[in-house]
Protein backbone atom coordinates (compact mmCIF):
# COMPACT_ATOMS: atom_id res chain seq x y z
CA UNK A 1 0.00 0.00 0.00
CA UNK A 2 1.21 3.50 -0.84
CA UNK A 3 2.26 5.93 1.84
CA UNK A 4 0.10 8.99 2.44
CA UNK A 5 1.53 12.26 1.12
CA UNK A 6 0.48 15.89 1.51
CA UNK A 7 -1.39 17.43 -1.43
CA UNK A 8 -2.68 20.97 -1.91
CA UNK A 9 -6.33 21.44 -2.84
CA UNK A 10 -7.45 24.77 -4.30
CA UNK A 11 -10.64 26.30 -2.89
CA UNK A 12 -12.77 29.36 -3.39
CA UNK A 13 -11.39 32.18 -1.29
CA UNK A 14 -12.93 32.17 2.18
CA UNK A 15 -14.09 28.54 1.87
CA UNK A 16 -10.92 26.94 3.30
CA UNK A 17 -12.35 25.96 6.70
CA UNK A 18 -15.66 24.86 5.17
CA UNK A 19 -13.88 22.66 2.60
CA UNK A 20 -11.61 21.20 5.31
CA UNK A 21 -14.56 20.35 7.58
CA UNK A 22 -16.54 18.90 4.63
CA UNK A 23 -13.60 16.64 3.71
CA UNK A 24 -13.40 15.48 7.36
CA UNK A 25 -17.16 14.79 7.37
CA UNK A 26 -16.96 12.70 4.17
CA UNK A 27 -13.95 10.80 5.57
CA UNK A 28 -15.97 10.09 8.74
CA UNK A 29 -19.16 9.07 6.87
CA UNK A 30 -17.41 6.83 4.33
CA UNK A 31 -14.82 5.50 6.79
CA UNK A 32 -11.85 6.66 4.69
CA UNK A 33 -9.51 7.34 7.64
CA UNK A 34 -6.82 5.06 6.22
CA UNK A 35 -6.85 6.87 2.83
CA UNK A 36 -7.45 10.51 3.81
CA UNK A 37 -5.57 10.91 7.08
CA UNK A 38 -5.33 14.62 7.82
CA UNK A 39 -6.67 17.95 6.62
CA UNK A 40 -5.04 21.27 7.48
CA UNK A 41 -5.59 24.96 6.86
CA UNK A 42 -2.24 26.52 7.88
CA UNK A 43 -2.74 29.65 9.98
CA UNK A 44 -0.54 32.04 11.93
CA UNK A 45 -1.36 34.31 14.82
CA UNK A 46 -0.58 37.94 14.09
CA UNK A 47 -1.14 41.08 16.12
CA UNK A 48 -3.08 43.76 14.28
CA UNK A 49 -2.82 47.34 15.46
CA UNK A 50 -6.04 49.27 14.89
CA UNK A 51 -6.17 52.98 13.97
CA UNK A 52 -6.97 53.87 17.58
CA UNK A 53 -3.79 52.09 18.71
CA UNK A 54 -5.45 49.00 20.20
CA UNK A 55 -3.80 45.65 19.55
CA UNK A 56 -5.74 42.54 18.65
CA UNK A 57 -4.53 38.98 18.10
CA UNK A 58 -5.89 37.60 14.83
CA UNK A 59 -5.67 34.10 13.36
CA UNK A 60 -4.74 34.59 9.69
CA UNK A 61 -4.57 31.98 6.93
CA UNK A 62 -1.04 31.62 5.59
CA UNK A 63 -2.29 30.43 2.16
CA UNK A 64 -5.75 31.85 1.47
CA UNK A 65 -7.59 29.66 -1.04
CA UNK A 66 -5.73 26.44 -0.22
CA UNK A 67 -6.29 23.39 1.98
CA UNK A 68 -3.60 20.79 2.69
CA UNK A 69 -4.70 17.15 2.62
CA UNK A 70 -2.58 14.18 3.73
CA UNK A 71 -3.91 11.28 1.70
CA UNK A 72 -3.13 8.25 -0.39
CA UNK A 73 -3.90 9.44 -3.91
CA UNK A 74 -6.08 7.14 -5.99
CA UNK A 75 -9.13 7.64 -8.22
CA UNK A 76 -11.55 7.39 -5.28
CA UNK A 77 -9.77 9.81 -2.95
CA UNK A 78 -9.14 12.24 -5.83
CA UNK A 79 -12.85 12.14 -6.65
CA UNK A 80 -13.92 12.62 -3.01
CA UNK A 81 -11.75 15.71 -2.46
CA UNK A 82 -12.29 17.14 -5.96
CA UNK A 83 -16.08 17.02 -5.54
CA UNK A 84 -16.25 18.75 -2.17
CA UNK A 85 -18.32 21.89 -2.59
CA UNK A 86 -16.01 24.90 -2.74
CA UNK A 87 -13.00 22.86 -3.91
CA UNK A 88 -11.81 23.72 -7.43
CA UNK A 89 -9.15 21.03 -7.80
CA UNK A 90 -5.64 20.08 -6.85
CA UNK A 91 -2.46 22.06 -7.36
CA UNK A 92 -0.34 20.58 -10.13
CA UNK A 93 0.08 20.72 -13.91
CA UNK A 94 -3.25 20.17 -15.72
CA UNK A 95 -4.85 19.62 -12.28
CA UNK A 96 -2.82 16.42 -11.82
CA UNK A 97 -2.06 16.43 -8.09
CA UNK A 98 1.61 16.80 -7.19
CA UNK A 99 2.53 15.87 -3.60
CA UNK A 100 4.54 18.29 -1.48
CA UNK A 101 8.16 17.34 -0.89
CA UNK A 102 9.27 16.45 2.65
CA UNK A 103 11.16 19.75 2.80
CA UNK A 104 8.02 21.72 1.82
CA UNK A 105 5.99 19.90 4.49
CA UNK A 106 8.68 20.70 7.08
CA UNK A 107 8.81 24.36 6.05
CA UNK A 108 5.03 24.68 6.18
CA UNK A 109 5.03 23.21 9.69
CA UNK A 110 1.85 21.22 9.05
CA UNK A 111 3.29 18.00 10.39
CA UNK A 112 4.57 18.07 13.93
CA UNK A 113 7.88 16.28 14.18
CA UNK A 114 8.66 14.86 17.58
CA UNK A 115 11.96 16.21 18.81
CA UNK A 116 14.20 14.63 21.40
CA UNK A 117 15.62 17.48 23.43
CA UNK A 118 18.98 16.55 24.97
CA UNK A 119 19.18 19.70 27.11
CA UNK A 120 17.14 21.15 29.96
CA UNK A 121 16.94 24.22 32.15
CA UNK A 122 20.36 25.29 33.43
CA UNK A 123 22.38 23.45 30.74
CA UNK A 124 25.13 25.23 28.83
CA UNK A 125 24.39 25.21 25.08
CA UNK A 126 25.93 26.48 21.83
CA UNK A 127 24.00 28.24 19.08
CA UNK A 128 24.60 26.32 15.84
CA UNK A 129 22.25 28.16 13.45
CA UNK A 130 20.94 31.66 12.81
CA UNK A 131 22.36 35.14 13.30
CA UNK A 132 23.77 34.32 16.76
CA UNK A 133 25.64 31.20 15.58
CA UNK A 134 28.80 30.68 17.64
CA UNK A 135 27.39 32.19 20.85
CA UNK A 136 26.94 30.12 24.02
CA UNK A 137 24.41 30.50 26.78
CA UNK A 138 22.33 28.90 29.51
CA UNK A 139 18.90 27.34 28.90
CA UNK A 140 16.12 29.21 30.74
CA UNK A 141 13.24 27.02 29.61
CA UNK A 142 12.25 24.61 26.85
CA UNK A 143 8.82 24.62 25.18
CA UNK A 144 8.64 21.53 22.95
CA UNK A 145 5.04 22.25 21.89
CA UNK A 146 6.12 25.60 20.42
CA UNK A 147 9.44 24.20 19.13
CA UNK A 148 11.28 26.86 21.11
CA UNK A 149 13.90 27.23 23.80
CA UNK A 150 14.87 30.39 25.64
CA UNK A 151 18.58 30.85 26.25
CA UNK A 152 20.36 33.60 28.19
CA UNK A 153 23.36 34.76 26.19
CA UNK A 154 26.04 37.23 27.24
CA UNK A 155 26.33 39.86 24.48
CA UNK A 156 28.35 43.06 24.76
CA UNK A 157 28.68 42.55 28.51
CA UNK A 158 24.91 42.15 28.99
CA UNK A 159 22.79 39.11 29.76
CA UNK A 160 20.10 38.81 27.07
CA UNK A 161 17.29 36.25 26.85
CA UNK A 162 16.91 34.98 23.28
CA UNK A 163 14.34 32.54 21.88
CA UNK A 164 15.55 29.86 19.46
CA UNK A 165 14.02 26.92 17.65
CA UNK A 166 14.94 23.58 19.25
CA UNK A 167 17.27 22.58 16.40
CA UNK A 168 19.23 25.86 16.48
CA UNK A 169 21.17 24.89 19.61
CA UNK A 170 23.12 21.91 20.88
CA UNK A 171 24.67 20.84 24.17
CA UNK A 172 27.99 22.48 24.89
CA UNK A 173 31.01 20.18 25.24
CA UNK A 174 32.37 22.22 28.16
Amino acid sequence: MDEARWYVAHTFSGYENKVASNIETVVENRNLHDLIQEVAVPTETVIEIKEDGTKKEVERKIFPGYVLVKMIMNDDTWYVVRNIRGCTGFVGPESKPVPLTEEEVRNLGVEKVSVEVPYEQGDLVNVIDGPLEGFSGTVDFVDVSRNSVQVTISMFGRETAVEFELDQIEMSEE
